[in-house]
């Protein structure tokens, strides 16, 4: 792969400057705290969505947005705040420093509350940042000092270290009218906001990799490519691991957009990450799966997104994971599909309905090694066998602020993404929800998140009522859960100097 980069980059870095766009912009991560008061905004019908199910979006295309929105009734503040933090001069060579200290707070040390590990604690945080931009390229490193992390049994880094730290952010970017190109630590949604995208998500930690994104608006192909840890196959064996997930959207009108996604995991002894498994034109289920045949795992979607009408907006996506088109009787269905409704409510207010169902089986494949996870963590999602319900009304407070009351319910089945794929008769009486003694979660919580000056503050606080916890008939149980992070923080940038 190495290789094959320099060449891209060589490749992109030599178009005419006739060709490219104006100026490259970094991302906005998906951790930030106006993340959810950009998507209130874009739930309201505000501003429009620059990436309709991707994120992270560029900061130049929000910006964009925000001026397209600045004069709408009832946004004025919101929009502003967003304007002053994002729209930044980048004319000519730029750069941009900052740090934040500070603490976070927990209940559980993982980052989902409705499957708590662990104990509650209490530990400091702190990042630092830079970036800079070059015309059509853009460089940005972000890396966070966070303890909690070798407490989190989703973390697959190093546990024998009182000071554990990661990469949130790294990566190199060159940008153009019609091309994107960027490698290295992008944390990563593809999916309604709100919850963990199926085919890639950020729930997870570091995922390095590859993406090329090509087209505007109203076509755009996007791709992405990455190595996985190593696993271990069906005998025993280790097994070199890779993925690779591309999606096609097209506008089809002006307040509709649908696009159709693969994602494939390939693995096996001694095997490398072959071309025509990642060719982002490709359709791997017909050209390789049902055609020249393979050895990984490949899950079909498709996603939507429709304006109905201003005070409502619609998305919903379907995966379904090893999809057997005959001899259907010796396999069972896996399958993920999410449902969202959002749109305003009165003056400034916005609300959003959510309904996600992962099957018994989703996620998992005969042999081990074509698992959709890595080192055991979802690539997209980290759970099977659950359905969630939540109902969220987003409230701005002073402009860069945002308050969510939510009301939930979450039901778990015994089924788990870890566990060998059934066989046999086995297979065949697996329901297709909710295996053995079905866990129910009601939750009524709240979550905020912003910033005001060098302050920033993101939570998330809940009272949960548990039944049958533990999967063990009447067991009941009723519990607070929180996550909670405050930080303080300094920037600065400025021009680099030209000869």
């Amino acid at each position: 792969m190495p290789r094959r980069l320099a060449a891209l980059l060589f490749v992109a870095l030599s178009v005419s400057p006739g060709a490219l766009r104006a100026q490259a912009s970094p991302y906005i991560p998906t951790d930030d705290p106006a993340m959810p008061i950009i998507e209130h905004l874009i739930a309201r019908g505000a501003i429009s969505d620059p990436s309709p199910m991707m994120r992270p979006m560029l900061r130049g295309d929000l910006v964009r947005a925000l001026h397209e929105a600045a004069r709408q009734p009832g946004t004025a503040g919101p929009v502003q705040a967003l304007l002053e933090r994002f729209d930044v001069d980048t004319a000519g060579p730029w750069w941009e420093a900052g740090g934040r200290v500070g603490a976070e707070a927990y209940s559980t040390p993982r980052q989902d509350l409705f499957h708590p590990v662990g104990d509650a604690s209490a530990n400091p945080y702190a990042e630092a940042r830079i970036a800079a931009g070059f015309a059509n390229v853009v460089a940005v490193s972000r890396v966070a000092v966070e303890p909690r992390l070798t407490d989190d049994p989703d973390w697959t880094g190093r546990r024998n270290v009182d000071l554990a730290s990661r990469l949130a952010e790294g990566y190199l970017s060159a940008q153009f009218r019609y091309v994107r190109i960027t490698y290295g630590q992008v944390p990563q949604n593809w999916g309604p906001a709100g919850l963990p995208g199926i085919p890639l998500s950020d729930y997870g930690y570091e995922r390095q990799g590859l993406t090329f994104e090509l087209g505007n608006r109203t076509v755009r192909l996007s791709a992405l490519a990455t190595d996985l840890n190593d696993g271990v196959d069906s005998s025993d064996q280790t097994a070199h691991r890779y993925y690779f997930v591309h999606r096609l959207n097209v506008r089809v009108a002006k307040q509709l957009d649908v696009a159709a996604w693969e994602a494939n995991v390939l693995s096996g002894v001694d095997r490398e990450f072959e071309t025509r498994y990642r060719n982002p034109l490709s359709v791997s289920y017909l050209a390789n799966t049902i055609g020249l045949g393979d050895r990984g795992n490949v899950m079909l979607g498709a996603d939507a997104t429709w304006r109905v009408r201003p005070a409502l907006r619609l998305e919903g996506q379907l995966g379904v994971d090893d999809f057997w088109y005959q001899n259907r009787q010796n396999n069972r269905d896996r399958y993920l599909f999410t449902l969202t409704a959002a749109g305003p409510l009165g003056d400034a207010l916005s609300w959003r309905a959510m309904y996600t169902e992962v099957s018994s089986l989703a996620l998992r494949a005969f042999n081990p090694a074509d698992n959709f996870t890595d080192a055991g963590v979802g690539l997209g999602r980290n759970f099977s066998d659950y359905d969630q319900l939540s109902l969220r009304v987003n409230v701005p407070l002073r402009s860069r602020w945002l308050v969510t009351p939510e009301l939930a319910l979450f039901r778990q089945g015994e089924g788990d993404i870890n566990t060998p794929y059934p066989v046999g008769a086995q297979r065949q009486s697996t329901p297709a929800l909710f295996i053995g003694t079905m866990e129910r979660t009601w939750r009524a919580g709240v979550l905020v998140s912003g910033e005001e000056g060098p302050l920033q503050l993101t939570g998330d606080v809940g009272l949960h009522h548990v039944t049958s916890a533990g999967h063990v008939e009447g067991e009941t149980e009723t519990k607070l859960v929180f996550r909670v992070r405050g930080t303080i923080g300094l920037g600065w940038g400025g021009r680099i100097a030209e000869d």
